[in-house]
Parts: C-alpha cells; sequence; structure tokens
C-alpha cells in the first residue's frame, strides 16, 4: 500500500497509475452496470415474487434514489477521511449488498439489499472523478477523464445486451451474484493502487447529511408523484418539504470553508457555468433517450428488438468520441468543445424530431450517431473543467456535484417526459424532441460564455 500521499500536478507512478485506472474502470462498470440490469429483470422478478410490477420498479428507484442522496455525503467524506477510503468503502458495500441481492427471497429484502448496493454505488461514484484527477499527471487529465467517460458509456451500452445474455443461461439472481467475484479482486487491487491523498481534519456534518438526503430525496420523490394524478397531492407535499430542506441546507452551508452542498466551488464561474451545462445536456439526453423507444415503435412502427437495435450508435458514437475529446481537451478551452459538442447534439435532435413517416433504418441511424457524438465530444471537456476548476482539497466535492448534476438532469427528464406525454398525446415525442434540442442549445450557450475565463491548456 502506498503510504505517501500523491502530488495533484505529477499523479501516480507507472505501473501504480495502470493498477489504479483498472480498479477505477472495474468499479465504476459495476456500479453503472447494475442501474441497467435490473431494468431487463423486472418482469421476471416480478413473476417470480407475485407482485404488481408497478411495486417491482421500486428494485430500481431504489437504488437510484439511494444514490442521489449519498453523493455529496460521501463526497464530503472522502476529503476528510481520504478518497481511496471511501471508494474502499463503496466497493466493499456494493459487494455485500450484490451478495444479499442475489440471496433476496421476497420484494422487501430486494427492495432494501437494492438501498444498501445503491449507498455502495454512489462511494464509487462520488469518489470516482477526485480518484481520476490524482491517478493522472494533470497534463494528461482529459485523456484520463476520456477514458472514464469511455467505460461508463460502454457500460451503459452493453447492460441490456448483458443481462439478456445472462437471463438466457441463469436466473435473475445471477445478475447480482456476478458482481461477488470481481468486486472481491477490485477490492484488492484498490487497496494497493489507489492514491493516497491529503485529508482535510474537521468533523463530518451529520445535520446537513440529513438536510441534503431530505432535499433530494422529498424532491425526486414529489417529482415522479406529481405525474401521477392520483398521488399529486402527495407530490406537492413531498415537494414543498424537499424545497424546505433544501432552502435550510443552503442557508446552513453558506458560509462555511467546506461546505457539504460546494457552493463555495459555484461561486467559481467556470465551475457553475459547467454544472450549468452539465443539468442541461443529460436533461436534454434523457429527454431523448426515454421519448425515442416511443418515437421508434408508435410512430414509426418498428419492433423492440429493432428499436433497441436503433438505440445502441448513440451510446457507441459517445464512448468513440469520449476518447478523441479527451486528448483535445487537454490542449483546447472546453468552451469551445462543449459548445460545438451541444450544437451538434442539438442539430442530431432536431432531425430526429422532424423525421419522416417512412424513414428508414439507416436515415435513424446516422442520426444517432450524430446525437452521440456531439454529447460525447461535450462531456469529457466538460468534466475536465468541472474537476480542474476545483482545489485539490476539494477534489470530492468537484466529484460529487459532478454525478449530482448528472443524476439531476437525468431525472428532471424523465419526469419532463411523463409531463410532455400527458399534457400532448399525441404529439409526444416530437415535442419532447424539440424541447431536449432546446436545452441542447442552452447548454451550449453556457459552455460558450465560459470561454473568456478560459485559456487554451
Amino acid at each position: 500500500m502506498a503510504a505517501d500521499t500523491v502530488d495533484p500536478e505529477g499523479g501516480l507512478p507507472i505501473p501504480q497509475r495502470y493498477w489504479s485506472i483498472l480498479a477505477i474502470g472495474l468499479a465504476i462498470t459495476m456500479a453503472v452496470l447494475d442501474s441497467a440490469v435490473a431494468n431487463i429483470a423486472l418482469p421476471t422478478i416480478a413473476h417470480e415474487f407475485r407482485v404488481d410490477p408497478s411495486d417491482a420498479i421500486w428494485i430500481v428507484n431504489a437504488y437510484q434514489l439511494a444514490i442521489v442522496v449519498s453523493l455529496l455525503p460521501l463526497a464530503s467524506l472522502g476529503e476528510i477521511v481520504g478518497y481511496a477510503r471511501v471508494y474502499q468503502f463503496g466497493l466493499a458495500l456494493f459487494t455485500a449488498a450484490s451478495l444479499l441481492c442475489a440471496l433476496s427471497d421476497t420484494l422487501l429484502g430486494l427492495t432494501l439489499a437494492r438501498i444498501l448496493q445503491g449507498v455502495g454505488a454512489a462511494g464509487i461514484m462520488a469518489i470516482n472523478a477526485a480518484l481520476v484527477r490524482f491517478t493522472y499527471p494533470r497534463r494528461r487529465l482529459g485523456r484520463g477523464i476520456g477514458i472514464n467517460a469511455l467505460v461508463v458509456s460502454t457500460s451503459s451500452a452493453v447492460g441490456p445486451s448483458v443481462a439478456a445474455a445472462i437471463l438466457s443461461v441463469a436466473p435473475w439472481q445471477w445478475l447480482f451474484a456476478i458482481n461477488v467475484p470481481i468486486g472481491v479482486v477490485t477490492i484488492a487491487i484498490a487497496v494497493w493502487a489507489l492514491p493516497r491523498t491529503q485529508t482535510v481534519p474537521r468533523r463530518f456534518d451529520v445535520v446537513s447529511a440529513l438536510l441534503n438526503a431530505l432535499a433530494f430525496g422529498l424532491v425526486i420523490s414529489g417529482i415522479d408523484l406529481l405525474t401521477r394524478s392520483n398521488r399529486a397531492g402527495w407530490g406537492a407535499a413531498a415537494l414543498l418539504g424537499g424545497l424546505a430542506a433544501g432552502g435550510g441546507l443552503a442557508a446552513r452551508e453558506l458560509n462555511r470553508t467546506h461546505p457539504l452542498l460546494p457552493l463555495d466551488l459555484m461561486r467559481i464561474p467556470v465551475f457553475a457555468l459547467s454544472i450549468a451545462t452539465s443539468v442541461c445536456s443529460f436533461c436534454a439526453q434523457m429527454l431523448a433517450l426515454v421519448s425515442l423507444p416511443f418515437h421508434f415503435e408508435r410512430s414509426l412502427g418498428r419492433s423492440a428488438v429493432e428499436t433497441g437495435l436503433l438505440l445502441t450508435p448513440w451510446p457507441i458514437a459517445v464512448g468513440a468520441m469520449a476518447a478523441l475529446s479527451g486528448r483535445l481537451a487537454d490542449r483546447l478551452p472546453s468552451a469551445v468543445l462543449g459548445g460545438i459538442g451541444l450544437l451538434t447534439l442539438a442539430a442530431g435532435l432536431a432531425l430526429l424530431a422532424f423525421l419522416p413517416a417512412g424513414a428508414g433504418n439507416l436515415d435513424i441511424s446516422w442520426r444517432m450517431a450524430v446525437c452521440g457524438a456531439g454529447f460525447g465530444l461535450f462531456q469529457t471537456p466538460n468534466n475536465r473543467t468541472m474537476i480542474a476548476a476545483a482545489p485539490p482539497h476539494r477534489s470530492g466535492a468537484a466529484g460529487g456535484m459532478l454525478a449530482t448534476a448528472r443524476l439531476t438532469g437525468q431525472t428532471l427528464g424523465a419526469t419532463l417526459v411523463a409531463i410532455v406525454f400527458a399534457l400532448a398525446p399525441g404529439r409526444g415525442e416530437t415535442l419532447t424532441l424539440a424541447l431536449a434540442a432546446a436545452l441542447s442549445l442552452a447548454g451550449a450557450a453556457s459552455s460558450l460564455a465560459r470561454l473568456p475565463s478560459q485559456r487554451a491548456r
């Protein structure tokens, strides 16, 4: 185990750097895959447990909600006890919870295990970007974040295929059990290879952590309930309670030196604009990816299998462009790269919104690839800027906000799809794609607004 703390400018020496990259990649792959594989197994699990599909959805929701409410507290804890320790805790909890998921024989037991698994995944996601920052030398940080983005996008793309392959030869329990041996190996590598960083001697703010959980948990649950006509009242009450908790958290954190909610970082213009750009882009992405299956099947007459294949060019193009944009991000301003990327995404979304009724699969595929290429060109430079804009000792908070912005945008996007579909049942798909294009343009404007304060790197 490396005892000395690592220089944030120089990164880790080789070969330790390569082992650290492997540990980071394996862990984030498992966390991202488990966001997708459970979706595929929901009908099977609901049938086996003899529960309604609407109840089985909590297997997915519990995991996502646990991640969202845990990200910022665990990022803050990483600054206090060390990023490597929190990452190893997240890995260990994720691995143990995966075993509990595989052994669960009731919906309640599986849901509780998924909550624990979500907290473990949050420990991985909240610290991921900070560890990437300390693993690579600063001059290659963009390349490192690009590789990380490639791993994430590839994991998202292959998630449904991996789940389908496992379910074709084994029961659903193996979707979770397969994490156990991989997790044990990853922990062994992480204990030796992950960078040791300087810590900040302070107390963990339990009250702020609880307010954070209430704010994010109630707001997200409230928005979800508002889309259900029979629970709109409960949704409004939860949303108001979440906003009140968020206001209390902001007031508590306003003048703290190391706030759990990183308002200190939001005072850095480049960081704040990067967060706004990220929320807009991920909201646009989710608007498109949730509505496109309906568009392909209901408007264009594609089968479910064809729809799955037609969605694939997007994540493939994201992964391919992420590696290239990582190299470019070390040389060119992210304001320009992000602006061009999101303008490209907006163009691709507009092209999809106005697809003719007789469009062929090739017509759809190249438009999807344009969207993915635009998103991939934006993502890595934007993430690099967010991480590099924060002081090294606040890398955990920056990484936590990066993940929070992504999940917030995705949650808002999915909710907006439900609202638009409810308000315009005949034109919902086209309107959501148009709204996604508009949000991409807003993100491009936010990205380009960073240009005056950026220098080519």
